[in-house]
């Protein structure tokens, strides 16, 4: 459950319906970031690595990503916790986890992002971790009766070559259940448009582009979005709300924002759950899509995304019910299952509330 520490939130509308049980669609979950904690406690002592307190304590550990000394240290925890992902099982076991704990949440669809390349290493190459991955969604689909695809994101930090050979890698397999091409990690380096010949790729082999921005750095990276990569949604892109021309693109260009309140504050984007501009976005016509980011790191999962629009920024069921159509209607899912979905968003709003 999300621990609500900063001051007495505003009190939440008289009807609440459960959130847990509000179908909904999950398109902002690192792959790693998705573990359980006490799966990498006891991945780690299978494998001899040594848990700094910040990972082994079973307490959300205290980030601040806004300056370079905070993004290292957050990198360096999730680093440590990547490396212990050394077999197939491990992979298995934890796709299958992220699956469960998002069913729990009412997830109906969920869209893991990975870097393939930081987990070939261990696996095999690139091409098997990347089997290796995809056949554990298939499973875990299968077991959860979840919809689960992957998308492939590219390091911001590495060379634009090495999109460009993930982006084809992409293409290849999305026939197997990749759906889109990410690009992550700081985006305070490197410019958007040094990436551009990969997102044309990966457009060209009919995947969605959603890179990062708007995070840690102003409405100017959310633009750079638009403008050169050509983004159909936008991981974070909170800061879009700074810049109401920015606001008006996303709204007039239906371009989703996938919004990750609890990783805005636990990161220090945003001193506190107010602030992150939900209302903002919500009003101005932006869609977007609440996402857990990295559970593992920020100590909140899905439904805890909506437990903040409605207890922190008042949002209504009848709000929150849209908030989880914009989240099914941005994602890749195939219509029938959009229709599905959205039908039981339609039915929740309809039942009593407590």
């Amino acid at each position: 459950m999300l621990a609500f520490s900063e001051g007495h939130p505003p009190n939440p509308p008289d009807v609440s319906r459960d959130i847990g049980l509000l179908p909904k669609a999950h398109l902002h979950l690192h792959f790693t970031g998705s573990m359980r904690p006490t799966t990498l406690i006891e991945l780690a002592d299978k494998y001899g690595v040594h848990l700094p307190e910040a990972l082994s304590s079973g307490t959300p550990p205290k980030l601040r990503a806004t300056d370079e000394r905070g993004w290292f240290r957050f990198q360096r925890l999730y680093d440590i916790a990547r490396s212990c992902l050394r077999e197939p099982e491990d992979i298995r076991r934890l796709v299958r986890e992220a699956a469960e704990e998002d069913v729990r949440d009412g997830s109906g669809w969920l869209e893991i992002q990975v870097d393939p390349t930081s987990y070939a290493p261990l696996l095999g190459g690139l091409i098997p971790a990347m089997e290796i991955i995809l056949d554990a969604v298939d499973e875990a689909a299968r077991e959860t009766g979840l919809g689960m695809r992957v998308l492939v994101a590219a390091n911001r930090m590495k060379h634009p070559l090495e999109a460009r050979t993930l982006a084809r890698l992409a293409v290849r397999y999305a026939d197997r259940g990749v759906v889109g091409f990410g690009l992550s990690n700081d985006e305070r380096r490197g410019m958007a448009r040094d990436f551009d010949r990969a997102f044309a790729i990966a457009r060209e082999g009919g995947l969605l582009a959603a890179p990062h921005g708007g995070e840690l750095t102003g409405p100017s990276s959310v633009r750079d979005c638009l403008d050169d990569l050509r983004a159909a949604r936008v991981g974070h892109g909170v800061r879009a709300a700074e810049d109401p021309r920015v606001l008006r693109r996303l709204a007039e260009k239906g371009v989703t924002c996938e919004v990750c309140p609890a990783s805005n504050v636990a990161l220090g984007v945003y001193e506190k759950h107010e602030d992150v501009p939900l209302r903002t976005l919500f009003e101005a016509g932006v869609p977007m899509a609440l996402g857990a980011d990295d559970p593992l790191l920020f100590g909140s999962r899905l439904a805890a995304q909506y437990e903040i629009a409605r207890r922190y920024h008042g949002f209504t069921d009848a709000e929150l019910a849209e908030l989880a159509r914009q989240s099914v209607r941005g994602s890749a899912a195939p219509e029938d299952i959009r229709r599905k979905l959205l039908s039981g968003i339609d039915d929740w709003l309809a039942s009593p509330g407590v």
